[in-house]
């Protein structure tokens, strides 16, 4: 059962998101008909605040959640599986709410074998493709560990060792697929306001950002403090596809998630 301090705090949070505002206490009160008093709720306020999970900006002020208080939050309410999403809904929303979304179709060849030509080549059998490279036998010991992997994976193994010329030629396979960003404005804001290179920008503009992050919740190891990242694999119309959402932390992303989900 959640206790009263952890309560408030969610109770908080979800008030601040829903509202953009400093919320005070009789203010919650009267938001959510909780049963405590305002006073009780002020003490608990004041915990949190030395606790570093709420901020006020002057005595009279309400209170809003801290980065630190957020990011646990949405730790908690945004690790589930996504299955299938409508991209008009995404499209629209992305802007309601006011998040940039990346989405990149997956192709899901295997490599199904190696051939040696002569110690002068390798070619590499995909499901649906092909690729040639030259020969050496210390490649050809280590491709042969790779058979039966997906595209993608090997794309950011080959990376990680340093297999440059495997990496660029079955990468470059991998990105002539389809991609699509929803709210660039947002993104370019993003960019703009935390002065991101055009290298940092031309990761997310061409979707490389997407080929290295696995399903999961990412802060400030590709956004700026106060950001959050979600990366899902999920399907739009039966295809296979990795999505990333990105916006500020205070944004309503149970909102977005609940519309743009296909039951």
């Amino acid at each position: 059962m959640i206790n009263k301090k952890d309560f408030l705090l969610q109770s908080i949070i979800k008030a601040y998101i829903e509202n953009c505002e400093p919320i005070g206490s009789s203010q919650l009160k009267s938001m959510y008909d909780i049963t405590y008093s305002p006073a009780t709720i002020r003490s608990y306020f004041k915990k949190l605040g030395d606790e570093g999970y709420l901020a006020q900006e002057h005595v009279s002020s309400g209170r809003t959640p801290t980065i630190e208080a957020l990011t646990q939050y949405w730790l908690k309410k945004l690790r589930f599986k996504l299955n299938n999403i409508d991209a008009n809904l995404v499209n629209s929303l992305s802007y309601e709410v006011g998040l940039s979304v990346f989405i990149q179709e997956q192709k899901s060849d295997i490599l199904n074998k190696i051939l040696n030509v002569e110690n002068k080549y390798i070619i590499l059998e995909f499901s649906t493709f092909a690729v040639t490279i030259k020969y050496s036998n210390t490649l050809y010991r280590f491709i042969s560990d790779l058979i039966d992997l997906e595209l993608s994976h090997i794309v950011s193994i080959t990376k990680q060792v340093g297999a440059y010329e495997v990496y660029e030629q079955v990468n470059q396979y991998l990105q002539n697929k389809d991609f699509h960003i929803y709210n660039t404005k947002e993104f370019f804001t993003l960019a703009l306001r935390y002065n991101f290179d055009e290298e940092r920008i031309n990761k997310f503009l061409k979707g490389n950002i997407l080929d290295s992050c696995d399903e999961g919740l990412y802060f400030e190891e590709i956004v700026p403090q106060g950001y959050i990242a979600i990366c899902h694999n999920c399907k739009i119309n039966n295809t296979q596809v990795k999505i990333l959402v990105v916006g500020e932390l205070s944004k309503d992303y149970e909102y977005f998630y609940n519309q743009i989900s296909i039951n």
